[in-house]
């Protein structure tokens, strides 16, 4: 139909002209009330976003003196992370003359390492970041 005829009969319904595929020949246009048609839109990509998978992090800090009790709390953390599908960040930090024994934190990070075998498993090799390891554990399927 004519664009002016389109035009008067959306004015008679108290509606709104939308062109919605411009590159068409001819153009195709729709009889709606734009303001829902925007306040949908916008409803629709909120809820698209909530949906999104969020990247989940969970860090657990070190030091290379931890005593056993200590280690094993942390450790359980970090298994209440990994079986709730939590990625986890564990970061050994060394203070003043600790950085002359790394080997010890290196130690703790491995028992770390074979402890959660079973839960998750490491993304890349345990890393030295200046005064720090850094090691990245991602969730796994629980063995029995």
């Amino acid at each position: 139909m004519p664009f002016e005829e389109a035009l008067a009969r959306a004015q008679s319904l108290g509606l709104d002209l939308v062109e919605v595929a411009r590159q068409a020949n001819p153009p195709v246009c729709r009889i709606m009330d734009f303001g829902k048609f925007q306040y949908q839109e916008s409803k629709k990509q909120r809820d698209a976003k909530k949906k999104q998978h969020q990247n989940r992090l969970k860090e657990i800090k070190f030091h290379p003196n931890i005593d056993d009790h200590d280690y094993q709390t942390k450790l359980r953390h970090v298994l209440e992370f990994l079986e709730k599908g939590y990625k986890v960040k564990a970061s050994m930090f060394f203070r003043g003359r600790e950085m002359a024994h790394t080997e010890k934190g290196q130690e703790v990070m491995e028992r770390l390492i074979e402890d959660t075998r079973d839960y998750g498993t490491p993304e890349a090799p345990l890393r030295r970041i200046g005064r720090s390891f850094q090691l990245y554990l991602a969730p796994g399927t629980k063995k029995k």
